[in-house]
C-alpha cells in the first residue's frame, strides 16, 4: 500500500509498563442477542496484548464500547456482559465500572493493583465520545499513565477514546493492530498474483473508493450483493424489483470502464436467485440469464455465477472478499456467499493467501464453520477497507504525531 506515507508507531513491546495503569482501547463492539454475546472473536483477539499487559505487571484499564446508543445510557448497549466472558477467557476477575469518566471510574481505576484488569461502561453512553470533545478525552486520560491502541476497528474513527486521549498520554499499538496492519500492509501490498477482490454487501455507494483503489492493484474484481444490480442497471440489463441506487448509475458505469482500461477482469452475476417478495418461505426462481423478469426481486447469485465465481477463486493466489453475495441470513438466500467461503477455504488449503473483512462476511464464515480457514480475518471491516483505499486512518495519524 505504497500511496501512504509511513507512520512511525511505537508498539506494545516498545514500552515498559510495570505498575503502570495502562488505558487499552479495545474493540469490543460484538454481537449481542437478548444480553447475550452471539461472537466473542473481537474479545479473543485482544488476550495476546492483555496477556502481555497483566504478566508484566500493569495496571488495565480498558475502554470500549457497543451499539449506537446515541450517547444516552441505555441498558442493553451495556459492557457489563462483556466483562463477564472477558473474566472467562482470561481465567481470572475482571471488574466492571458503571461509567467510563468521573467519581464511579475514578474510584474503580484507584482501586486497581498491578496485573488486574478493569473494564470501563460504554463509551458512547457519553456523547463527547464520538464528538471527540476534549474535555471528555481528558477525563479519560486521568485513568492511564500510558495508552495501547489495539481496537483495529476502530482506528478510522477520530474519537475521543481514539484521537483525544492521544494528546495526553504517551501511546502504542497493540499487538492486535500490529498484526491486522503487518498482514495487511504485506498481502495487499505485495500481493502474489492473481489477486482477486471479491466486493458484495447492499450499496455501490458504501464500496465505491474502495473499488475505485483496487482496481489498481487486482487482477479480477468479481462483484455480488444488492450492489451488482446496479451495475448491470449500469449496462442496460433488466433488475426487475432488485435494489437499486439510481444516484450511482453513473458511477458504477465508469468502475465497469476504468476495470476495462486497466485490463482487469470485472465480473457481474450471469443469474440469479429471485422471489416475488423478500421472506424465509419466498418461492424462488432461478433466473436464466443476466436479467431479471420485471415482478421479480434478485436475492442472492445463481447457480452458473456460484460456478464461474468460484473458478475464479480456484485461480487466484491473493483473494480479498467483503460482503456477502445475497441476503445470506435467510438460509434459501445464502447459497451464493457460502460457496465464495468455500470455495475461499479450499483456495487457502492449496496455498492462496485468503483475506476477510467485514462483519457480514464474517458472519458467514462462522456460520458456515470456516472462520479458521482463512489466512486472517479482519476484525475491523470499514477499517480494512479504508486502508485499501490508501487512506491514513485518525486513530494511527493521532499516535504517531
Amino acid at each position: 500500500m505504497t500511496e501512504k506515507p509511513a507512520l512511525k508507531l511505537k508498539r506494545l513491546q516498545d514500552m515498559t509498563f510495570k505498575g503502570k495503569r495502562a488505558l487499552t482501547r479495545v474493540d469490543y463492539n460484538v454481537p449481542m442477542k437478548g444480553g447475550r454475546i452471539e461472537d466473542d472473536a473481537r474479545i479473543r483477539e485482544t488476550l495476546k496484548t492483555l496477556d502481555a499487559l497483566i504478566s508484566g505487571g500493569a495496571k488495565v484499564v480498558l475502554i470500549a464500547h457497543l451499539g449506537r446508543p446515541k450517547g444516552k445510557v441505555e441498558p442493553k448497549y451495556s459492557l457489563k456482559p462483556v466483562a463477564e466472558e472477558l473474566s472467562k477467557l482470561l481465567k481470572k476477575p475482571v471488574a466492571f465500572a458503571s461509567d467510563c469518566v468521573g467519581p464511579v471510574a475514578d474510584k474503580a481505576v484507584a482501586a486497581l493493583k498491578p496485573g488486574e484488569v478493569l473494564l470501563l461502561e460504554n463509551l458512547r453512553f457519553h456523547a463527547e465520545e464520538e464528538a471527540n470533545d476534549p474535555a471528555f478525552a481528558k477525563a479519560l486520560a486521568k485513568h492511564g499513565d500510558l495508552f495501547i491502541q489495539d481496537a483495529f476497528g476502530a482506528l478510522h474513527r477520530a474519537h475521543a477514546s481514539t484521537a483525544g486521549v492521544t494528546k495526553h498520554l504517551p501511546g502504542a499499538i497493540g499487538y492486535l493492530v500490529q498484526k491486522e496492519l503487518e498482514f495487511l500492509d504485506r498481502a495487499i501490498g505485495n500481493p502474489a498474483r492473481p489477486f482477486l477482490a471479491i466486493i458484495g454487501g447492499a450499496k455501490v455507494s458504501d464500496k465505491l473508493a474502495v473499488l475505485d483503489k483496487l482496481l489498481e492493484r487486482v487482477d479480477a474484481l468479481l462483484i455480488g450483493g444488492g450492489m451488482a444490480y446496479t451495475f448491470l442497471a449500469a449496462q442496460g440489463i433488466n433488475i426487475g424489483k432488485s435494489l437499486l441506487e439510481k444516484d450511482q448509475v453513473e458511477a458504477a458505469k465508469t468502475v465497469i470502464e476504468k476495470a476495462y482500461n486497466k485490463k482487469v477482469e470485472c465480473l457481474l452475476p450471469a443469474d440469479h436467485l429471485a422471489v416475488r417478495e423478500i421472506g424465509p418461505d419466498a418461492e424462488v426462481t432461478v433466473t436464466q440469464a443476466m436479467s431479471i423478469p420485471p415482478d421479480l426481486i434478485g436475492v442472492d447469485i445463481g447457480p452458473h455465477t456460484v460456478e464461474f465465481f468460484t473458478e475464479q477463486v480456484a485461480k487466484a493466489k491473493t483473494i480479498f472478499w467483503n460482503g456477502p453475495m445475497g441476503i445470506f441470513e435467510m438460509p434459501a438466500f445464502s447459497k451464493g456467499s457460502f460457496a465464495v467461503a468455500e470455495a475461499m477455504a479450499e483456495a487457502t488449503k492449496n496455498g492462496a493467501t485468503t483475506i476477510v473483512g467485514g462483519g457480514d462476511s464474517l458472519s458467514v464464515l462462522k456460520k458456515a464453520g470456516l472462520a479458521d480457514k482463512m489466512s486472517h480475518c479482519s476484525t475491523g471491516g470499514g477499517a480494512s477497507l479504508e486502508l485499501l483505499e490508501g487512506k491514513v486512518l485518525p486513530g494511527l495519524a493521532a499516535l504517531a504525531s
